[in-house]
């Protein structure tokens, strides 16, 4: 019997238990992947600790975003899937389809192939965050050349394919983390700055880094107080996207004299209004297939963890100590 990760109470990383379970057939409309990698989010951990929009209906699965091989079809389902390399794009109920585990079962239309330079670990690192990215930064903020984007949680593995995105379009990254412990692997990532916000004045390192002109774009998912700061720095007609609430459970004040003043846009995003349109949802992912392919866009792995140490992976992922995607490699 394949094994799986499932948990039978909240809490941290240490109610994960890896058990056997019966082998499914996918149902209609859904898919059977034979599992090789599984790309930790922090979705996952807030749903086992029960502070997910999504409340576990114990005993639950978990696990959103898995590289694997296609190895059967439901109804409804093309035939041609069988075989294929694939990665699962986030935003389906992981209490009906968690997928930490050696098999499987997702809907069909959550599948997206990889390109044939990347591994499986790569490959379960790419869809959430290069699409997240991909909906706020250029289809909805049209980042383009000469533009200032701040980062905050620039580590992330959102973090860092949004400065790739940054980048790609010739517009200005400014990384912003807790601390400049990472300073030197951001900036070697792609970051052309980086503002420690718990030891440097954010607001002035604006001012200085972008000549007083202010961000146009803020690609935040931690919200909180820190929220004011952001508006302080930000441009007239400046956008910042809040797209995560690692604060909580501090709440996220609205800076209404600075939205009010400059004529600002505080706008709550998540990728599912990308994934909600089938047209925009493939133009996004053509997008990303064709800049991973051709080496413009390279997902950065921080540490793997062998599937047996899934619970040590995630109290890693945790920890706050990555640059990049924790990934967990599946036999």
């Amino acid at each position: 019997m394949p094994k799986i990760v499932r948990f039978h109470q909240l809490g941290g990383p240490e109610v994960l238990r890896i058990e056997d379970a019966p082998s499914r057939e996918p149902g209609k409309d859904e898919v059977r992947l034979r599992v090789q990698a599984s790309g930790l989010n922090r979705a996952e951990s807030l749903y086992f600790h029960g502070r997910y929009m999504e409340q576990p209906q114990l005993p639950s699965r978990l696990g959103y975003e898995v590289a694997g091989v296609v190895d059967a079809v439901g109804e409804g389902v093309d035939s041609r899937w069988v075989g294929r390399k694939v990665a699962t794009v986030p935003g389906f109920s992981q209490n009906r389809y968690g997928a930490l585990g050696e098999e499987a079962i997702v809907p069909a239309h959550v599948l997206g192939e990889y390109p044939a330079n990347l591994s499986p670990t790569q490959g379960a690192a790419i869809w959430m965050q290069y699409l997240t990215a991909w909906g706020a930064l250029v289809h909805i903020g049209g980042v383009k050349a000469g533009d200032f984007v701040s980062i905050p949680a620039a580590s992330s593995s959102v973090g860092l394919a949004a400065i790739q995105i940054v980048r790609n379009a010739g517009a200005t990254a400014i990384a912003v983390t807790r601390t400049g412990a990472k300073r030197d692997e951001l900036l070697a990532l792609g970051a052309q700055h980086l503002i420690a916000s718990q030891e440097e004045d954010y607001g002035a390192q604006i001012q200085k880094i972008t000549g007083g002109r202010g961000v146009r774009l803020t690609f935040d998912p931690v919200g909180g107080p820190f929220v004011e700061e952001l508006t302080k720095a930000a441009m007239p007609g400046g956008i910042i996207f809040l797209y995560g609430w690692l604060a909580a459970p501090e709440p996220t004040p609205f800076p209404l004299v600075q939205a009010l003043g400059k004529g600002l846009s505080l706008r709550g995003y998540s990728l599912l209004e990308v994934l909600r349109d089938a047209a925009l949802a493939s133009k996004a992912k053509q997008y990303v297939f064709d800049r991973l392919a051709d080496g413009r866009f390279v997902p950065k792995i921080a540490r793997t963890f062998p599937f047996e140490q899934s619970a040590e992976a995630y109290r890693y992922l945790e920890s706050n100590q990555q640059v990049g995607k924790v990934v967990i490699t599946v036999p």
